[in-house]
């Protein structure tokens, strides 16, 4: 059983993560305009979108995905492997984060890079991390998905409440350099948000670079893909290993609530998103 580590009051998973890492990515990295940053509530779909800004970056040919692991194409600036690859990393850069609004790099909101912000379901994201973390060495072990629900409710999962993550990052949704994603319309319309992500980033591709970004980015491309699935990270750094792509759907969750656990959540995230316009969760 394994503990976290804590940085200003948030949870970070006991392995890959030391808070003076932590707090030298906060106040001291530099975002530059030409980066890229991929910022996420974990289990919302950072990977997919990962393999698919890689992919439009080569223009759909698929070599750098299938020869680069994805923590070295787009590093997590928060890591203890992540911050020095990425302070050495020459031109523009991809950039990888989950850091709650307060603890990212503070250039960042001077800086024209661009930003993707992806959105899932709170459910399906407590769900997928509930069997993500569970038999891990990286958390506290929950005895149940009841207990991780009460967890994931209060905040005491790794990088803090989902409700807090989303709505501090939501308040930049206006900014010209703030893309807003969801996981369900990447599922609902996969080929539309790949173009919408394109424009986003000026990138300009043939329809058939896009039909092999479509195609190198599907679910089960990237699970048979060493160099994306995280098979190669080793049992004795991350206990059981991790399987990152367990099933790649919308809805899981339905599967797992109790019908009381399903209203005290939706009581608890109208209560806590209060103030947002109807319609912009495609979820709810």
């Amino acid at each position: 059983m394994s503990d976290y580590v804590w940085f200003e009051g948030i949870p970070f998973p006991s392995v890959g993560f030391e808070t003076e890492t932590l707090r030298k990515c906060c106040q001291q990295f530099v975002v530059k305009d030409e980066d890229t940053v991929i910022l996420t509530y974990p289990k919302s779909g950072t990977n997919w979108v990962i393999e698919i800004v890689c992919l439009i970056c080569t223009k759909g040919d698929p070599k750098w995905n299938q020869s680069v692991p994805t923590w070295d194409r787009s590093p997590w600036v928060e890591t203890t492997i992540g911050l020095p690859a990425l302070e050495n990393k020459e031109g523009p850069r991809l950039i990888s984060s989950h850091l709650p609004f307060q603890l990212f790099p503070k250039s960042l909101f001077s800086s024209k890079a661009k930003v993707i912000y992806v959105t899932r379901n709170p459910r399906d994201a407590l769900v997928s991390g509930y069997f993500f973390w569970k038999d891990t060495n990286l958390i506290k072990h929950p005895a149940s998905l009841k207990e991780y629900f009460e967890w994931f409710i209060k905040g005491n999962v790794p990088y803090g409440s989902w409700f807090e993550h989303v709505r501090d990052w939501m308040s930049m949704r206006e900014r010209d350099n703030f893309l807003v994603l969801s996981y369900e319309e990447l599922k609902k319309d996969t080929r539309g948000t790949i173009e919408k992500i394109c424009q986003f980033l000026g990138k300009k591709l043939e329809p058939e670079e896009l039909d092999s970004v479509l195609k190198n980015s599907s679910f089960q491309v990237m699970k048979d893909n060493k160099m994306s699935n995280f098979s190669m990270i080793s049992k004795d750094d991350i206990t059981n290993g991790l399987v990152l792509l367990r099933k790649g759907t919308s809805g899981d969750w339905k599967k797992h609530f109790t019908v009381t656990q399903a209203e005290a959540f939706d009581k608890i995230f109208q209560e806590k998103m209060a103030g947002f316009p109807p319609g912009l969760f495609p979820w709810e």
